[in-house]
């Protein structure tokens, strides 16, 4: 008996280590969602070393655009020309999802990139392991490597020459993560001509009131119930919003609503966002409104004359209108109009709310000190006005330092918006003034592990209320309710109050608590455990019977 207990509690104590070790690097991410652990400090080299031979990997995201492929490589030659002992490889992707899986799946074999295009969402998770992302701090504020610093061999801006909201963008828990690489917003771009046959007159900032109102105006047909009068097609779809995630952050926003707060709360199931599903299914239901995901992009619906409001990127803006540079419409179903950019939809105009995104650069923690000065080298030189200015006249995208927007070669780019439909097509330099005109109306959501999840969820909602109007089932309480319950189960968040209250949660947790849901393998070590305990008290209940049964015996 004795032996089989021993075996029993061995067997316990195995599995106990065993599956400890196994949770230990998800313990560590439920406890470092918000202080990232670091094995040893990095401590910045006296000098950088040119007469040793250093290798770093950059990967990079571009649109497919062959512009934004050139001018990296040409970053990578110019770069290499000043410091003859690194060798830059690029990797390219054509988004930003294939990045951050490829980067998750480094993490365990230390196979990180050296620099990579990220997002704060992104870093906030790969911050999780130990000695993953490098805190900037101390690099940029550096006299010789720093931002401006007196050892660079380029024109490195300072730190008060990039754009503080961009700047501050990049801090999370108050701590640099990154550097802002470029900035973008949305945009809403307008077919005025439509706007204008239909009787109304544009805003110098949209409603929603108001794009509500001319978009189910749009939505008549002649007698047969078959074509639009507004463009005598039998296709007309007034308002298509591309990121429905940006949409609702950014209506919860001008209303003063809650979606998430700086400790990772929830705050997204809220009566705002119940208000605000019922309204866009009522012109989901319409037809007035619709999805990318549903209906495909709103830009070629709106160079179709199919569309008069398209929401999308200013990073975009070279899809937008029959003159766009890139377009994926056959010539022939181009439709002639004048179109202007605007802002998205306020609730309030006189206090415009407009999201600000963009990719950021960060720089992985590798064992080498040199190898890392390397990498934070080359991430500054992305900064620099050769780089920024070139990347940001391939869309409308918006330099991050003032430094570059300053400079007189992209003010003069800025002049010459219109001379042709290529280098200075008006749409995207319009997209671009738009932002450096509204960037003290921008804001970001706040990023920690999990924000991701809570963002993807937001447009989740919008998506599956669009969908159920146009199956016809109606978006009622019991809908929504159920609608709660499914996309807090399917993304693991858990608000803290029952329904569409203003109750805040976590995702995973109590709400004001910082954690992660309980991992996988410290769940499977407490069934084990429990299992073992069970597996003892068997034993111990079949050796009394034995010894009961031997004295009855004897």
């Amino acid at each position: 008996m004795k032996k089989l207990i021993s075996s029993v509690l061995l067997l316990s104590l195995l599995l106990s280590c065993l599956l400890l070790s196994g949770c230990h690097g998800e313990l560590v991410e439920a406890d470092t969602a918000a202080r990232p652990e670091y094995e040893s400090a990095f401590t910045m080299p006296e000098s950088f070393d040119e007469s040793r031979k250093i290798t770093i990997t950059f990967w990079a995201k571009n649109d497919s655009n062959k512009t934004q492929v050139e001018i990296y490589r040409r970053a990578e030659a110019d770069f290499e020309k000043l410091y003859p002992n690194v060798d830059v490889n690029i990797r390219f992707y054509t988004d930003y999802g294939s990045i951050y899986n490829d980067v998750i799946t480094n993490i365990p074999t230390k196979t990180t990139p050296n620099v990579c295009i990220t997002y704060p969402d992104h870093i906030a998770t790969y911050m999780t392991g130990k000695n993953v992302v490098l805190p900037l701090e101390e690099l940029a504020a550096d006299p010789n490597y720093g931002l401006g610093g007196a050892a660079l061999k380029f024109d490195s801006p300072a730190r008060e020459e990039l754009v503080p909201q961009f700047y501050d963008e990049c801090q999370i828990g108050g701590v640099l993560y990154a550097l802002p690489f470029m900035r973008s917003t949305e945009a809403c771009y307008v077919n005025k001509t439509y706007v204008e046959k239909l009787g109304y007159e544009l805003p110098e900032i949209l409603t929603w009131d108001f794009v509500w109102e001319v978009s189910e105006a749009a939505t008549a047909k002649d007698s047969d119930g078959k074509t639009f009068l507004i463009n005598g097609q039998q296709k007309m779809i007034p308002f298509i919003y591309k990121s429905t995630d940006n949409m609702m952050i950014q209506m919860l926003r001008q209303k003063g609503a809650g979606f998430t707060t700086e400790a990772g709360e929830v705050l997204l199931f809220n009566p705002d966002t119940r208000e605000i599903l019922l309204e866009i299914a009522k012109h989901a239901g319409s037809r007035a409104f619709s999805t990318f995901s549903i209906s495909s992009y709103p830009g070629n619906w709106l160079n179709a004359g199919q569309c008069i409001f398209a929401v999308d990127s200013t990073a975009g803006a070279t899809w937008m209108g029959t003159d766009a540079p890139l377009l994926d419409i056959p010539e022939e179903q181009l439709v002639d109009f004048e179109m202007v950019v605007l802002p998205v939809p306020q609730f309030d105009p006189e206090h415009p709310q407009m999201i600000s995104q963009g990719p950021s650069v960060c720089v992985f923690w590798k064992d080498d000190p040199q190898e890392v000065l390397a990498s934070w080298l080359f991430a500054q030189f992305l900064l620099t006005n050769s780089v920024q200015i070139a990347y940001s006249e391939t869309e409308g995208y918006v330099p991050v330092t003032l430094k570059a927007q300053q400079d007189p070669a992209y003010q003069d780019y800025l002049s010459r918006a219109g001379e042709d439909n290529d280098l200075y097509y008006s749409v995207k330099i319009q997209a671009a003034q738009l932002l450096m005109a509204n960037t003290e109306n921008t804001f970001t959501t706040p990023v920690f592990n999990g924000s991701t999840a809570v963002r993807n969820a937001a447009g989740v909602l919008i998506e599956n209320v669009c969908k159920s109007e146009r199956r016809r089932q109606p978006v009622d309480d019991a809908f929504l309710d159920q609608l709660r319950t499914e996309v807090c189960s399917r993304y693991e968040l858990e608000p803290a109050a029952p329904g569409w209250t203003a109750g805040s949660g976590k995702t995973g947790g109590e709400a004001g608590e910082p954690q992660e849901p309980l991992p996988g393998t410290a769940r499977a070590l407490l069934i084990t455990l429990a299992v073992v305990w069970v597996l003892i008290g068997l034993a111990y209940g079949y050796s009394a019977l034995k010894r009961k049964r031997e004295k009855k015996k004897s």
